[in-house]
């Protein structure tokens, strides 16, 4: 085992623990880390394919308690926006827009503090922008799960309701994103070498924060996602 290894199996089980407990997170904790351990487009092209399959083993459990209708907007929205973040990762540097990320997950997470986050979002426009701004963002940089999270935290849903819309939503989300970057070329045989040498440290985070999941109740699952939220902005807004 060598320290690069370490490091990268370190950074991908941190990130499935948090998205097993979470719901979200993985690559807003790994790429902390992972970009010391390989380029970083290969990292975000990575931390989607964990995504997709976490995504949906997560969703079983909660299945019974997913409401469709909560998801279409979400849905059509982040097939509208993921085609120009798909475009910008393969074309621009993702430090300054990491950095802008960043800085807006830290001013809603100080709008929360403050009482001022909207406790409720109505209206089909607010599910159509978070979802077009999780497919700019996640085909970007690989992180998807701000706007829709926050989105669902205006949404008065309990915390199994959140975790099946939302992994529902990133089912979709992830798939519509993988399918961009193999039309870039950014699915490649290395991406495929990472994904199965850190794939039994991702499944020992993930069965770690699911095994988790069921004791959290409804106030504390909500500070557990604004401190997820919270120290990833400020990670992404630091390392950009």
């Amino acid at each position: 085992m060598t320290a690069v290894w370490a490091v990268g199996a370190l950074a991908v089980a941190l990130a499935t623990f948090v998205m097993g407990l979470a719901g979200f997170g993985i690559a807003l904790v790994a790429m902390a880390l992972l970009p010391y351990v390989m380029a970083p487009a290969d990292a975000v092209v990575l931390l989607t394919i964990y995504a997709l399959v976490f995504a949906a083993v997560l969703f079983v459990p909660v299945r019974a308690d997913f409401t469709p209708r909560a998801v279409v907007d979400l849905t059509a929205g982040t097939i509208v926006g993921t085609p120009l973040g798909v475009w910008a990762l393969a074309a621009l540097p993702v430090a300054t827009a990491t950095r802008l990320i960043g800085l807006a997950l830290l001013l809603a997470v100080a709008l929360e503090l403050a009482g001022r986050l909207p406790t409720r979002l109505a209206g089909r426009r607010w599910g159509l922008g978070a979802g077009a701004l999780a497919g700019l963002i996640g085909g970007a940089v690989g992180t998807p799960g701000p706007p829709v999270v926050l989105y669902a935290t205006t949404q008065g849903w309990s915390p199994r309701t959140f975790r099946a819309n939302v992994q529902a939503f990133f089912v979709v989300n992830q798939a519509v994103i993988l399918a961009g970057y193999w039309w870039a070329g950014l699915l490649t045989a290395e991406v495929w070498r990472y994904t199965l040498a850190f794939a039994v440290p991702a499944v020992i985070g993930a069965a770690a924060g699911m095994s988790l999941f069921n004791r959290v109740d409804a106030a504390r699952f909500r500070r557990i996602v604004f401190w997820v939220i919270g120290l990833s902005g400020a990670v992404m807004l630091v390392r950009g």
